[in-house]
C-alpha cells in the first residue's frame, strides 16, 4: 500500500468514526428515526454528500452503531464465559463487569435501550441478531456444565436468552440509577440471577418424578 493510498485510507476511516461519533452524541436525546442526515453531517463536521461515501442512510448508519455498541460488549460477555467456576459465580462477576462498562459507555447502551423496540426496522433485526447470537453463545457455554445434563438444546437456549435479556435489563436499569443507585440496581440483579439459579436446580425435577 502507497503511503497516498494509506493516508487516503486513514482519513476515510476517521470520517467515517466522526459520523458514527456526532450520530452517537446526537442519539443521546432524540430516537435515530428523528435523526436527520444533514444533523449528523453538521455534527461531524463533513459536507452531507461525504455522508453517502460510507452509509446508505441513517439506518445503515444505526446498525453500524449496533455493531460498535455489542461489539464491545461481546468481548465482555466472552471474557465471562470463559471464567471457571459456577455459572451463578461468573454471571455475578459479568453484573460488576456490565456495571463498568456502562460507566464507561453510558450513550453506546442508551443506544441499544432505546433502539431495541425503536421504529427503524433493520437496526431492531440487527440488535435481535446480536442479542440472539449471544444468547446462543451462552446456551453453548452452559451445556459443558454438569447441571445442565439432560437439560435439551431449546431449553438451554432459552436460558441463554434469559441471562442475555437480563443483562439488558441491568444496563437499562443501571443508566436509569443515576449517580449514587448504580449499586442498589446491581444488587437487585444479583439476586435476580441468584432466583433462576435455584430454579434451574429443580427445571428438571417433573420430568425426573
Amino acid at each position: 500500500m502507497s503511503h497516498t493510498t494509506g493516508t487516503r485510507l486513514a482519513q476515510k476511516m476517521r470520517t467515517r468514526q466522526a459520523l458514527l461519533d456526532a450520530a452517537l452524541g446526537l442519539l443521546e436525546h432524540q430516537s435515530l428515526s428523528s435523526l436527520g442526515l444533514r444533523e449528523v453531517t453538521r455534527a461531524a463536521g463533513v459536507a452531507p454528500t461525504a455522508f453517502y461515501r460510507h452509509f446508505d442512510d441513517t439506518a445503515a448508519l444505526g446498525v453500524a452503531l449496533v455493531e460498535e455498541s455489542l461489539g464491545s460488549l461481546h468481548g465482555v460477555i466472552g471474557a465471562v464465559l470463559a471464567e471457571p467456576g459456577e455459572s451463578e459465580e461468573r454471571l455475578g462477576r459479568g453484573i460488576g463487569l456490565i456495571l463498568r462498562h456502562v460507566a464507561e459507555q453510558p450513550a453506546h447502551f442508551r443506544f441499544i435501550a432505546r433502539e431495541q423496540h425503536g421504529g427503524v426496522g433493520p437496526v431492531r433485526e440487527a440488535i435481535a441478531a446480536e442479542l440472539r447470537r449471544f444468547a446462543e453463545e451462552v446456551a453453548a457455554s452452559l451445556a459443558e456444565e454438569p447441571q445442565s445434563r439432560g437439560w435439551s438444546d431449546e431449553d438451554l437456549l432459552m436460558l441463554g436468552g434469559f441471562y442475555v435479556d437480563h443483562m439488558v435489563i441491568t444496563a437499562s436499569a443501571l443508566l436509569d440509577a443515576g449517580p449514587g443507585g448504580e449499586e442498589a440496581a446491581a444488587e437487585t440483579a444479583r439476586r435476580r440471577l441468584r432466583l433462576v439459579t435455584l430454579g434451574r436446580a429443580h427445571w428438571l425435577d417433573d420430568e425426573n418424578a
